[in-house]
């Protein structure tokens, strides 16, 4: 299993979330997919509002007509079958205090820990970590410049359902190169902890 599912997935079974990222059914994988891009791309034409409504009125339609269809039928075919979506109406949809109290907390454990870990960049607990996250800010200022928010969402989307796959088919030699980037990465961060002053870091 590829780096890219490390963090966990607190909203979503993992292992449902490996497979499907990792292709495994192509058909539920396609669907997801392409129904996300899909929604994506009609962002990029039309408002929220707009994309909110026209998939409210699609589903609306679909809905409505099978009813209107299955009522007819019945009639005609004099049949007593009941309301078509009776089984999906009566079925149980409503959270219990026990899962809210879960996602609740692990939404907090996760606002917590990304306070905690701007306020240690921002007030330079460590100077050659925030030094990197300065780097960091700095590079998004031209991706930002090439690329609005929606684009790189769709970039994102694409990657995860592409990356792990290619992750998985070709680790070794993924693994290869990056271990040379980390390298020269880490030899340049030593220099440039040497020459700044307070940029070493403690023993631990």
């Amino acid at each position: 299993m590829g780096p890219w599912l490390s963090s966990p997935l607190p909203f979503l079974n993992k292992q449902k979330a490996i497979d499907l990222l990792y292709w495994r059914d192509i058909k539920q994988t396609g669907i997801t997919f392409g129904s996300v891009l899909l929604l994506l791309f009609s962002l990029t034409q039309f408002s929220v509002v707009s994309v909110i409504a026209y998939l409210a009125l699609a589903a609306l339609s679909a809905t409505i007509s099978f009813r209107i269809y299955k009522s007819v039928l019945q009639a005609v075919q004099k049949t007593d079958e009941g309301h078509p979506f009776k089984s999906y109406l009566e079925m149980e949809m409503s959270l219990s205090q026990e899962q809210i109290q879960k996602y609740t907390d692990c939404l907090q454990s996760y606002v917590n820990s990304t306070v905690k870990e701007l306020r240690r960049l921002f007030l330079v607990q460590d100077l050659v970590d925030s030094l990197k996250f300065a780097v960091l800010m700095w590079l998004l200022t031209y991706v930002g410049a090439l690329f609005n928010g929606l684009t790189l969402l769709i970039m994102a989307v694409v990657s995860m359902f592409t990356l792990p796959v290619v992750y998985d088919k070709y680790q070794a030699q993924i693994d290869q190169y990056l271990g040379l980037v980390r390298t020269h990465i880490n030899t340049v961060v030593a220099k440039i902890q040497a020459k700044i002053p307070g940029a070493k870091r403690k023993a631990d």
